[in-house]
């Protein structure tokens, strides 16, 4: 009898872990069981260039970082859009092996688009709960049908167990387009900033010309370029110059306003400053032997500026230093200008706007234009010129300026010794030296 309760039980269980079964499983009741979704491997699908199109749309993507400055969001992308088409996105991430939900996406402007059809925009996105996201992009519908040829962005500054060391100084430059290819001037550029402290400098390169890429290509193998490909003019008719009426074109100077903001995210978690100047500019402390000190004695008190800004002084290159005494052989066949032998400075002219150049803290910038930070999350310190100011050897600003009306300014001089034989050194290694 017991014998007998003993199997009608277990055939009473077996029965009720069927009929379980076929019910959680069958169509009409998907929504109680989820099966596990097979998971996906990416590195295909990650964009491997720094100006990717999002489909379906006519933006296109540049870089994504995370960012948990603003309430409620963790990634920001950073994209040039037409400004004219923007409509609701979506974003996505890839989890770890899986796709996440979508979330809505928020737009954040830049002020500094200079009129032109397309312009810098920022995309926010919140990543949805438990997902540890990697990679991102942006969907036109909520719910697509298939994802599967989007582009993704890898998301950069996440907190990882590999800690790079912070560098002080970054130099932003951007761009270098036309086959630009003043080699002398740049090799001078580079050493004196390696000179006055600085680690890295980023260069987001349209084209240069063929000595000054063998030049970058040695900076770049030593860790001391960055270089950033920007084939912008293969997506859009980039203008060269920042305004609408005069210089046409879809997109400003070559997307200056987009790679100064991309150089400055990527920055931000590796670099404690960002000086954004031109190619042709020095930043140069008057009264410190290098940035470190300088700074050093201005962040007790400065501490919350998210930017400093710095006078642009001119150097007319049309006037030269009489003696010759930097007009050395060595660099007879070097194309470029020689910085040491312009020694005359223009005073600004006060009265009227004068733009300045800046140093950032990166961590406390949101959108920066050239001259100025639009949004920052800190305050603003006008540097007085007598302590640093950029030295910029450029066509005359104040044409009607006469040599005896200008200033003789030898600082660069201070640095000769050192200088002349790193940019030897550097212009033999690209195999720019001429040998005597």
């Amino acid at each position: 009898m017991e014998i007998r309760k003993s199997r009608a039980v277990i055939f009473l269980l077996m029965l009720a872990y069927l009929l379980i079964t076929v019910f959680v499983t069958s169509p009409s009741n998907t929504s109680w069981i989820v099966p596990k979704p097979k998971p996906f491997k990416l590195p295909f699908l990650t964009s491997q260039q720094s100006i990717t199109p999002l489909t379906n749309t006519k933006h296109f993507l540049v870089s994504a970082f995370m960012d948990q400055r603003r309430k409620g969001f963790d990634v920001r992308i950073i994209g040039i859009f037409r400004r004219d088409s923007i409509h609701p996105l979506h974003c996505i991430f890839f989890c770890g092996g899986l796709f996440s939900e979508t979330t809505p996406a928020s737009f954040l402007s830049h002020f500094a688009h200079f009129g032109y059809p397309f312009g810098p925009v920022d995309v926010l996105c919140s990543i949805p709960e438990s997902c540890k996201a990697t990679h991102v992009t942006l969907l036109t519908k909520q719910n697509p049908v298939n994802i599967s040829d989007q582009l993704w962005l890898p998301i950069r500054n996440r907190k990882t167990h590999n800690k790079e060391t912070r560098m002080n100084f970054t130099v932003c430059i951007s761009t270098l387009f036309g086959d630009y290819n003043n080699v002398l001037q740049f090799t001078q550029s580079l050493e004196m900033y390696k000179l006055l402290g600085v680690n890295r400098v980023v260069i987001y390169n349209n084209s240069c010309g063929p000595e000054l890429t063998r030049l970058l290509n040695g900076y770049s193998q030593e860790g001391f370029v960055e270089i950033i490909q920007w084939p912008i003019n293969k997506y859009l008719n980039p203008s060269r110059g920042w305004r609408v009426r005069v210089h046409k074109g879809d997109l400003q100077y070559f997307g200056q306003i987009v790679t100064l903001n991309e150089c400055i995210y990527r920055s931000m978690e590796r670099s404690r400053y960002v000086l954004l100047n031109d190619i042709d500019e020095i930043i140069m402390p008057y009264q410190h032997d290098n940035l470190n000190s300088m700074m050093e004695a201005l962040q007790p008190k400065y501490s919350k500026v998210a930017e400093f800004l710095l006078e642009s002084h001119v150097f007319p290159n049309k006037y030269f230093e009489p003696s010759g005494r930097f007009h050395l052989p060595q660099w007879s066949n070097v194309s470029g200008t020689n910085i040491l032998e312009h020694i005359y400075r223009e005073d600004p002219d006060r009265k009227i706007y004068h733009p300045h150049k800046m140093i950032v803290q990166p961590k406390l910038v949101e959108q920066t234009s050239v001259h100025e930070v639009l949004r920052k999350f800190g305050g603003r310190y006008i540097v007085p010129w007598e302590l640093c100011r950029f030295i910029h050897i450029h066509v005359a600003r104040r044409t009607s300026l006469k040599l005896e009306q200008l200033n003789e300014d030898k600082r660069l001089w201070d640095f000769q010794e050192k200088l002349i034989p790193n940019v030897d050194k550097a212009l033999k290694r690209a195999g720019l030296l001429t040998e005597n």
